[in-house]
């Protein structure tokens, strides 16, 4: 494939982006961790990140993949239209020429003047002859200039353009790599996760490194990229009575967010939500964040809006990973309101 025209520069910049993770540390780099509960959510909120990073500049250089595949076409369109008016101009002179010729052209100047009726306009003829042929021949000469170019700089790229694909191939090799460590690490926290809801007792807070957070934002989703599972009211054989909850599929070791400011009154590791956690908020509601892998808090501690609370599981009766939101009037299981309307009220839209 050939590169677009006058694009090293880009090239350039692209491959350097890309190779910025694939040059950074692998996750295996530093501390691996010594399996405890705090190691292991460590390790998945890491890898977590790496792997979204990852994605990110894959999908990235894989636009601008497409875009210069693009462009490169584009380029060779302009060549080939650029080589067909030059054998257009080719033929025209070449017709001029076998018209000159035919009309004494080919004699010597002197000749034609010499035999012509008219030698005003033998001249006026040859000098109508040498503008067009001046204007002919300087345009193909401007033509295999702007040919010349274009080969030069396909050639100059070419090399750019088969290293922005094969960095494209690792970066997808890499991006494959930290996802099978992120789903081993996700498949160890559920297992503790499920350790300590059989024994009923959690294994304490993991102190996450926390991303910056928006302050400009009082309320917040739960979790930042989701699929909208049961809803709210739904009717299911896994629940006693309804759906009290809006639940959202991630996956495990997702991390959780306060959905804004609030005390932690509850912190637990049993029952049908597994590992859960219970906010205050001002105002007299409560959320509630259940099937957890593990928990960031630890109770009566507090919290901002968006501040990472936990990591998601399938702790308790749960089918699969997801995180079970409630928003309650009460911190108990009974209380409930549609959570979706209540967010909306605050400027958060969810679906």
């Amino acid at each position: 494939m050939r590169s677009l025209r006058r694009r090293p520069l880009l090239v350039a910049v692209l491959l350097s982006t890309l190779a910025m993770l694939a040059a950074a540390p692998a996750p295996d780099d530093g501390d691996p961790g010594d399996g405890t509960a705090a190691g292991v959510s460590a390790e998945v909120a890491r890898l977590y990140q790496d792997a979204a990073a990852a994605t990110q500049r894959y999908e990235q250089g894989r636009r601008e993949a497409d875009a210069q595949r693009v462009r490169a076409l584009r380029a060779e369109g302009l060549l080939e239209r650029q080589r067909q008016q030059l054998g257009v101009l080719h033929k025209d002179l070449g017709r001029i020429a076998r018209a000159q010729y035919r009309s004494g052209g080919g004699l010597p100047m002197t000749a034609r003047l010499l035999l012509a009726d008219h030698p005003e306009e033998a001249l006026r003829g040859q000098h109508a002859f040498a503008r067009v042929q001046g204007t002919v021949t300087r345009a193909i000469d401007r033509n295999r200039r702007a040919e010349a170019r274009l080969s030069a700089d396909e050639a100059r790229s070419a090399a750019g353009w088969q290293a922005l694909e094969q960095r494209t191939a690792e970066l997808a090799v890499l991006k494959k790599g930290i996802e099978a460590k992120l789903e081993d690490a996700r498949t160890r926290l559920q297992g503790q996760a499920d350790a300590s809801v059989a024994a009923g007792s959690c294994r304490g807070a993991v102190r996450l490194d926390q991303p910056p957070l928006d302050g400009t934002r009082a309320w917040v989703a739960p979790v930042e990229t989701y699929q909208l599972s049961a809803g709210f009211g739904s009717d299911g054989s896994h629940w006693a009575h309804r759906h009290t909850g809006q639940d959202f599929a991630v996956p495990i070791g997702t991390p959780v967010r306060a959905v804004g400011a609030g005390r932690v009154v509850r912190v637990a590791c049993g029952g049908a939500f597994g590992i859960e956690i219970v906010l205050q908020h001002p105002g007299g509601y409560y959320t509630q964040y259940g099937h957890l892998a593990a928990v960031g808090v630890d109770a009566g501690q507090q919290v901002l809006a968006g501040q990472w609370i936990g990591q998601s599981g399938t702790s308790g009766n749960s089918t699969g990973p997801h995180l079970h939101f409630e928003v309650r009037i009460t911190p108990d299981y009974g209380a409930a309101l549609d959570p979706l309307p209540w967010l909306a009220e605050r400027g958060v839209r969810v679906g």
